[in-house]
């Protein structure tokens, strides 16, 4: 029996070795491409480290519509709170650096009607204005001048059950809005 075991150890010890070489180079191959440059998406930051409080004071409105600017400001504060670290406030004074922001234009456009011709999906168009700078040192940390965000929306067909989703379909668009303008500012695209 003695003889047997030695020799069933001398034959599983060829795969045993090439078994743990397989898994050790798996380890070692994962934890070099760690440190290639791979991230996880919105989770990499640009900006500098001495940048720990954002002010994001309330947009700009350059349109006629109501509160839209509030929507767009509230949803880029969810948004940064939701994925970053850094301290959010709504005053200038003391932020390492300030994202302003200014509505330039808002427009809804029908795109698909019904049989008596009446619209019953819209096409709601946003453009937005956005810069993230350091109000002290004079430094543009990201600037566009030309965000532009769509989202559709439907109206009831049947007039008894008519419900506006022109909100909804904001709401949709500025959460759209702060996640695509964090990534972009996060990542520096």
């Amino acid at each position: 029996m003695e003889g047997q075991n030695t020799l069933l150890c001398r034959i599983h010890r060829p795969r045993a070795l090439a078994v743990f070489a397989s898994v050790l180079s798996l380890v070692l191959l994962a934890g070099l491409s760690g440190g290639c440059g791979y991230h996880q998406a919105g989770k990499a930051t640009k900006l500098p480290p001495n940048i720990r409080t954002i002010a994001i004071p309330t947009f700009s409105n350059n349109t006629t519509y109501f509160k839209v600017e509030q929507k767009l400001t509230h949803a880029l504060i969810e948004e940064f709170i939701a994925r970053t670290k850094y301290k959010i406030v709504s005053s200038e004074e003391g932020a390492d650096a300030v994202i302003s922001g200014r509505v330039m234009s808002l427009g809804a456009t029908p795109v698909i009607f019904d049989p008596s011709g009446r619209a019953t999906t819209f096409l709601v168009n946003v453009g937005i204005s956005v810069t993230m700078a350091d109000p002290e040192k004079k430094t543009t940390y990201y600037q566009n001048k030309n965000f532009s965000f769509r989202e559709e929306y439907e109206i009831s067909r049947d007039p008894s059950q008519f419900f506006q989703e022109d909100s909804t379909a904001l709401d949709r668009l500025a959460r759209q809005f702060a996640q695509t303008l964090v990534s972009a500012i996060l990542e520096n695209f």
